[in-house]
């Protein structure tokens, strides 16, 4: 099935490394005119370069932190004035955060509450009237399979796409009427940036990490991160007009509930 996003402005947060890179490659080459938002100007900068190699729409960066509102701000009036508009908005931003609940302080929970959970909020929110007005929107709320069936010591960040998930529920329904469709997509074991920091931080190499990971996984592998893009791709488009309050998990078959 060939994808059109052509005539679509899309803003994808997080779009410098990872998942939001490859969303944003997807969209471009798709059509879409795209801006990316990260904290980092030169991974800002070299993921505009990479997205506009296949470009067949507009490629901006913004850069922005989307733990902070004034941030938003700058990352949604960016896009309007470089597009005119915005059509479609991804919201991808936010590293995991995980430990036992009895250590997780008030700061951290905030934190992940305010780059996960309130930077969906806050974007859309913004967003949500220029949807209405031209009766067309796609939202795209990344999310993780703990979502649905979390698991021990991975609060906070469990607890906040969880929450994510349930926004994404009430959200759908109040736009449907105006042809706003939203959705989730929930991320299994899928290649990152997150995870080469990861294999760092805990000092063993990539491939032990990778190959202890996939042990569980159906499919016996990481999942590439176009894959998921182009799940994201088909959300966005014309091609998924029916498809409104799903959490779908992309995960190899990994989670335990559908």
């Amino acid at each position: 099935m060939e994808i059109s996003l052509a005539n679509r402005a899309a803003i994808v947060t997080g779009g410098s490394k990872g998942l939001g890179l490859a969303i944003g490659q997807r969209f471009a080459a798709s059509g879409a005119d795209v801006a990316i938002a990260a904290r980092g100007q030169a991974a800002l900068d070299e993921a505009v370069r990479t997205i506009s190699a296949g470009a067949r729409g507009r490629v901006i960066g913004v850069t922005g932190d989307v733990a902070k509102p004034e941030d938003i701000r700058k990352i949604f009036d960016s896009a309007v004035k470089a597009f005119g508009k915005v059509d479609i908005l991804v919201n991808n931003a936010g590293t995991s955060r995980n430990g036992a609940f009895e250590d997780i302080t008030d700061d951290v929970w905030q934190g992940d509450l305010d780059q996960k959970l309130f930077a969906a909020i806050r974007l859309t929110r913004l967003a949500w009237p220029h949807m209405k007005a031209q009766k067309w929107g796609r939202v795209i709320n990344v999310l993780n399979i703990g979502a649905k069936a979390p698991r021990p010591g991975t609060a906070p960040t469990a607890i906040s796409r969880a929450a994510g998930m349930a926004l994404t529920k009430v959200l759908s329904h109040e736009g449907a009427p105006h042809n706003i469709l939203v959705n989730a997509m929930n991320v299994g074991f899928i290649e990152s940036d997150q995870h080469v920091q990861r294999a760092k931080k805990e000092g063993i190499d990539l491939k032990d990490y990778i190959s202890r990971r996939t042990k569980d996984i159906p499919l016996r592998r990481i999942g590439r991160a176009e894959e998921f893009a182009n799940l994201a791709c088909f959300l966005a488009s014309d091609a998924a007009s029916y498809i409104a309050g799903v959490a779908i998990n992309v995960d190899g078959g990994h989670s335990p509930v559908m």
